[in-house]
């Protein structure tokens, strides 16, 4: 069953780029921007992160952390951070378990989906943005539901 806005993101642990071991909970008092994408190093997947990484001190002005998460390699997530100067932590989700665990969808039922869910400082979710070819649509998103979050 897929996570939905109202529900506490489930917690996981994962190994990051540089294989150290980063967990959920680790950012509890802080706000999440948590984005499965589906391969590092593919145009739609570097215009993605790119566009995070080029707003990526609004984010932190705003009191998210951003999180990248597919079924890469930790060491292919290192290459791809590194070629893109990407200043956040992705995690490798091999067998996509947590990928599944969200409920994160597949496009055609073969490619791993594009989906991004912003949760708050308490862990929960409050948006599912979810689009296969609206690259820059996840950023704009995750901002704008960050900064109804800041003034609500």
């Amino acid at each position: 069953m897929a996570v939905k806005v109202g529900d506490t993101a489930p917690d996981f642990t994962l190994s990051s780029q540089n294989g150290s071991p980063v967990s959920l909970r680790d950012f509890r008092g802080k706000a999440v921007v948590l984005y499965f994408y589906p391969k590092d190093d593919t145009p739609g997947c570097t215009t993605q992160s790119c566009a995070f990484r080029d707003q990526y001190e609004v984010f932190k002005t705003a009191g998210a952390e951003v999180i990248g998460v597919s079924g890469d390699s930790p060491e292919s997530h290192q290459k791809f951070a590194t070629k893109y100067q990407l200043p956040f932590t992705l995690l490798s989700d091999k067998g996509d378990q947590v990928r599944k665990q969200y409920g994160a969808t597949t496009a055609f039922g073969l490619i791993p989906g594009r989906v991004t869910y912003v949760i708050d400082n308490q862990g929960v979710v409050q948006y599912v943005f979810d689009s296969m070819f609206n690259f820059k649509g996840h950023v704009e998103e995750a901002l704008k539901t960050l900064q109804q979050l800041q003034t609500a």
